[in-house]
């Protein structure tokens, strides 16, 4: 599959050039996935596709454009090819386009282990959603579900380049959720739990993924709502990745350049409290997003984005570095239909020292958050708001659920304000331990 990918790639590249183009690089994606989802002990849906697409940026001088598609044969890489050209003849000059350094790709691949070789059977998959709501439904008080799910996917990325890049690698993936209801009448709650992995036997096994899911849905039972006041917060690993993903925008490379971002000027600045660091390790064995080269080729290295708690370095793919004068850190992302733009790979908050008890014992009376929802976040400003459920926090412990109730502040003095638990594993894409928030705004009743 790779050879074939990278034989295509190599062919549009060198049809581009031939009509014109001074450079040109080209993304191959091919990929396949089995979907079952269950609900009520049934199986309710059964879902296989198959997909490879193609897309092709070509350069002129300080222009460029991007095309893509599904057809592969000769006649449809020809007129891919020539709307790729004349669109760039078109196209406004760009003077920070272009593509990577040729004296910064890479010339060797790590070898991550992304890729597992067995695949399911749509039997397989079915009997574990199944299991995985048999076992939370099981549970006394669940009273409804909504059903469970399990998946697969393989899928494999070439890039090859006019200026010598040629590089591909496959991956995997495995994923097991269920979300059932419980209560009745007026005092009815949802919960889900789901996981990810890129190995199936790294994967949590249904009686895991439906005890977790029927746990957190009885839990929420009886929420009360809480009057408006100033509190600390304290965001549990469900959610406490959120506060990264908010970070990671304010320091794209594209944020810096347009001056969108409330990170702007904080470069070599004390962001967050001493002690603290945001790691981003983009060569992570088995990693959710893991990758062995970035969107324009490169090959990426561990960053210390924040390290003791001082802002150290941006997001950058090419474009961004050329823009701000800086190197590319080889974060570039890129599908088949567009340009690449820089983004995080496996980002973490590491773990402080303190475990969670311990955190809730110092903040006494507080929120803890299980859910967060929507997106009241101004990147510009750090302004934050957002609905969220979860439990009081009394006396050091979590007494009752609580529900509708309104998180605010600035995202400035939050990252100023954190202390993260003992917590961290490794879950997903983004990653976090328990965090606690001081000072934040709670809005209720």
């Amino acid at each position: 599959m790779s050879d074939r990918n990278l034989d295509l790639a190599q062919k549009i590249i060198d049809l581009a050039l031939s009509l014109g183009a001074d450079s040109a690089d080209a993304v191959v994606g091919e990929s396949a996935s089995l979907n079952v989802s269950c609900r009520l002990g049934q199986l309710e849906d059964t879902e296989r596709s198959e997909s490879r697409e193609l897309g092709l940026r070509a350069i002129i001088g300080q222009q460029q454009a991007f095309v893509s598609g599904t057809a592969v044969d000769a006649e449809a890489l020809q007129r891919l090819a020539e709307r790729a050209v004349e669109m760039a003849k078109a196209t406004p000059a760009d003077r920070y386009c272009g593509l990577a350094p040729a004296e910064r790709l890479a010339s060797k691949l790590p070898s991550l282990d992304l890729a597992d070789d067995h695949e399911p059977s749509a039997a397989e998959l079915q009997t574990m959603a199944q299991e995985t709501e048999d076992t939370a439904r099981a549970m006394a008080g669940i009273t409804n579900s909504e059903g469970a799910g399990a998946a697969w996917g393989r899928g494999t990325t070439a890039l090859v380049t006019s200026h010598g890049f040629a590089g591909s690698y496959s991956s995997t993936s495995f994923s097991l959720s269920c979300s059932v209801v419980a209560g009745t009448g007026e005092n009815m709650e949802r919960d889900y739990a789901s996981h990810s992995a890129r190995h199936f036997e790294d994967l949590d096994t249904p009686e895991t993924i439906g005890t977790r899911t029927g746990e957190r849905t009885l839990a929420r039972l009886n929420p009360r709502k809480l009057e408006s006041m100033k509190m600390p917060v304290v965001y549990d690993t469900r959610v406490s990745a959120s506060l990264l993903g908010h970070l990671s925008a304010a320091i794209s490379g594209s944020a810096i350049a347009r001056g969108t971002s409330f990170l702007r000027d904080a470069m070599g600045t004390q962001i967050m409290s001493a002690g603290l660091n945001v790691i981003d390790e983009p060569h992570r064995p088995r990693g959710l997003r893991s990758a062995a080269f970035d969107g324009e080729g490169l090959s990426p290295e561990t960053l210390n984005l924040v390290q003791d708690g001082v802002l150290q370095s941006w997001l950058l793919d090419s474009t961004t570095a050329r823009q701000l004068e800086l190197e590319s850190n080889a974060r570039a992302a890129r599908g088949v239909g567009g340009p690449p733009s820089p983004s995080a790979t496996n980002l973490y908050l590491a773990a402080g020292t303190q475990d969670v008890a311990g955190i809730l014992g110092d903040v006494g009376e507080g929120f803890f958050v299980t859910e967060l929802i929507g997106m009241g976040v101004n990147g510009a400003t750090g302004d934050y708001s957002r609905g969220a459920s979860g439990f009081r926090i009394e006396n050091g412990e979590l007494t009752y659920p609580v529900s509708e109730v309104t998180i605010a502040g600035n995202l400035k003095d939050m990252f100023g304000n954190m202390t993260p638990a003992d917590d961290l594993t490794f879950r997903r894409g983004v990653n976090a331990p328990t965090v606690l928030v001081e000072g934040m705004t709670l809005a209720g009743l």
